[in-house]
């Protein structure tokens, strides 16, 4: 009895170290594969530019890529990769793509075989939502166009005119009175959120022929102004997020793409309210009213193919899609611009030097060089030095610094 008492312990023993000993194992062998499946994408990364992880692929240095500046990020990995690498997106999406800034791979796709390289199923399908089919999410014939179209309007007297009489306006009814303001004030101000504000009221004016006045004193919130900055953010998302998920997502009304749904709502409600009031002015024309020139009004006199007027959803998207190639491209363009002035002060003094200059050379003409300063075409054509800054500025600091293209399959 007492022998069959002292055993049980040491079997109990036994037992527990026998049962405990797997579970060491599993753990080394998880820690093993966990060290394993870490260096070997770390060594990855020479060569591919990024770590490439199981399953995820490399969407966690994209991730982490996006809480900095994403085109400094991407621009970092393109100069450790020669000019081009291949981004991979988590196992079964559709965010794989090659990333190049190669100047020759960008004349072959841009230039050389441009027809070869269209936007491309992926891309349409992404912005359809904001974009429809306007021209910066149409390609071929559709494409063709509306750029020739746009071109041929960009070009006119009327058009010319009516670009110089908005921005005339803006400049000096209302940007300069907000900076003085400011000044006056000894208060600080987003200059980016006030060229943002003006290109906004300027490219509108220019696309639907109204003003929406976000350069306003007191800058207020403008409701259409602010739901096409969210539509637009929400679109970006979409880019960075696997199809299967913001499209489920959107079917269910979650996240970003509930604000999406709801910010191109605002956005249609806007065009359709400007295409109905547009379309009733042009059924009341008369001689003694001004002729509006802007693009809605344009594309409203113009048919398709099949000898159609177009309709009010093709005029919706050709002003919005407009207005987002003027909007954010110039202000960016801009404030990029004063940055590096104030970067490189001698530059600004040479670009003050070449204005006075110009002024000074009104004195010649028995002008008055005091009076409200506004150049005429010929003094900003003689500005070169300005011209030369702000080429060099957009060359530094693109507008668009990513462009998508897709192989037709």
């Amino acid at each position: 009895m007492s022998s069959s008492l002292s055993s049980s312990p040491s079997s109990r023993e036994v037992s527990g170290k026998r049962f405990f000993l797997p579970e060491i194992q599993i753990l080394e062998i998880f820690l093993a594969v966990v060290v394993f499946v870490t260096i070997h994408a770390i060594r990855q990364q020479k060569r591919q530019g990024l770590p490439v992880w199981p399953f995820v692929g490399m969407l966690p240095s994209l991730v982490a890529g996006l809480q900095d500046n994403m085109y400094e990020w991407i621009t970092g990995v393109l100069c450790t990769q020669n000019g081009t690498f291949v981004f991979k997106g988590p196992w079964f999406t559709n965010l794989n793509c090659v990333v190049t800034s190669d100047p020759r791979n960008l004349e072959h796709l841009l230039k050389t075989k441009f027809p070869n390289f269209p936007k491309g199923g992926y891309f349409r399908d992404t912005v359809r939502d904001l974009l429809g089919n306007g021209i910066f999410n149409a390609d071929d014939e559709t494409w063709q166009r509306q750029r020739k179209t746009a071109s041929i309007e960009f070009h006119s007297a009327k058009f010319r005119n009516l670009t110089t009489e908005s921005l005339l306006e803006l400049v000096h009814a209302r940007l300069l009175l907000v900076l003085n303001d400011s000044i006056e004030k000894s208060e600080v101000f987003d200059l980016q959120d006030v060229l943002l504000r003006l290109t906004f009221d300027n490219v509108c004016m220019i696309a639907f022929g109204v003003d929406p006045g976000c350069l306003s004193p007191g800058l207020p919130v403008i409701p259409f102004a602010k739901a096409f900055e969210d539509a637009t953010e929400a679109t970006l998302l979409r880019f960075v997020t696997p199809t299967l998920i913001w499209k489920t997502m959107r079917s269910v009304g979650l996240g970003f793409e509930k604000q999406l749904k709801s910010s191109i709502k605002r956005v249609d409600e806007f065009a359709d309210e400007v295409i109905r009031t547009r379309k009733k002015e042009l059924s009341t024309y008369s001689p003694e009213k001004k002729q509006r020139s802007d693009l809605l009004t344009v594309f409203m006199g113009l048919k398709d193919e099949e000898g159609k007027l177009f309709s009010d959803k093709f005029l919706r998207d050709i002003c919005v899609n407009f207005i987002l190639a003027g909007r954010d491209t110039s202000s960016v363009a801009l404030s990029w611009f004063f940055w590096l002035l104030d970067q490189n002060p001698a530059i600004e003094e040479r670009i003050l030097a070449e204005i006075c200059r110009i002024i000074g050379e009104r004195d010649k003409l028995n002008e008055d060089p005091a009076k409200e300063m506004i150049f005429r075409p010929e003094e900003v054509k003689k500005m070169e030095y300005l011209q030369a800054a702000l080429s060099e500025a957009l060359r530094l600091y693109p507008s668009v610094p990513v462009d998508h293209k897709e192989i037709p399959t």
